[in-house]
């Protein structure tokens, strides 16, 4: 099974909208790059990343980059490698680990700098008042 451990290096953000400026509605796009697959030891792959947060308008800029270590057995790790050296998108369980990590970090991150965060806030519909309806059956 493999298991994957993730670790940030670097954090870099900024804010460029004014601080007494509202912020205006925004989008936010989020690249996650896997940089490469690197065979660190026998059972054990590194696998570097790059993480950015970019709004529209230029509210601010997120970055984090660190790596990810993968363990499992020998063939597990070999075919992750095969597969990176064919061009094949790596196996969803890194992704989602690192995806994982980056968010919770650019949430943290964009509290601090007090702008949106990067993923979706849930939207609580509006309540409209309706009058009693018919009862759909009568006995």
């Amino acid at each position: 099974m493999v298991q994957v451990r993730v670790f940030v290096n670097n954090i870099s953000a900024e804010r460029f909208w004014d601080i007494e400026k509202p912020i205006p509605p925004v989008q936010v796009a989020t690249n996650l790059n896997v940089v490469g697959i690197n065979e660190k030891r026998e059972d054990m792959l590194e696998v570097p990343f790059v993480f950015t947060i970019n709004y529209t308008p230029a509210v601010a800029q997120i970055s984090l980059k660190g790596k990810s270590h993968v363990t499992g057995s020998k063939d597990e790790l070999k075919q992750i490698r095969s597969a990176y050296e064919e061009k094949k998108p790596p196996p969803p369980i890194i992704v989602q680990s690192i995806s994982n990590v980056v968010f919770l970090e650019s949430v943290i991150v964009c509290r601090t700098l007090n702008i949106p965060p990067p993923i979706p806030l849930p939207k609580i519909p509006s309540v409209k008042k309706k009058k009693p309806s018919e009862p759909t059956y009568r006995a």
